[in-house]
């Protein structure tokens, strides 16, 4: 047994530190973008996985702003920033322009049915 301290990697802004997400976005606001009349606030949020501990990843979470509560899910992409630390996969994410982040929207919207 050791006597040294042990070592939490928890974030303060981290309100679930078992990797499991709330229903709403729980990251850092990045932008706010239009896209067919709506819109969306965009925000990083990061992925708790045990298996990389020598990296971070980040995802973004696209939430209706003028969503009541309980109307719609955020949308996520897949993890899609990994850097070697926090502030480095902020300003990543930073980067990206409004038609990045629309088009990132977009794939995650469900496909309209055909008439």
């Amino acid at each position: 047994m050791s006597d040294e301290p042990e070592l939490n990697l928890q974030f303060p802004d981290d309100p679930e530190p078992s990797g499991r997400r709330k229903n709403g976005p729980d990251g850092h606001h990045l932008a706010t973008v239009s896209y067919e009349g709506r819109f969306w606030d965009v925000y990083v949020e990061f992925d708790d996985d045990p298996r990389r501990t020598d990296s971070f990843g980040g995802l973004l979470c696209f939430s209706p702003a003028d969503a009541s509560d309980g109307e719609a899910e955020p949308l996520r992409t897949a993890t899609i920033l990994i850097e070697p630390s926090y502030e480095e996969v902020l300003h990543k994410a930073r980067k990206f322009e409004s038609h990045h982040l629309v088009a990132l929207l977009r794939s995650c919207l469900p496909e309209e049915a055909e008439d």
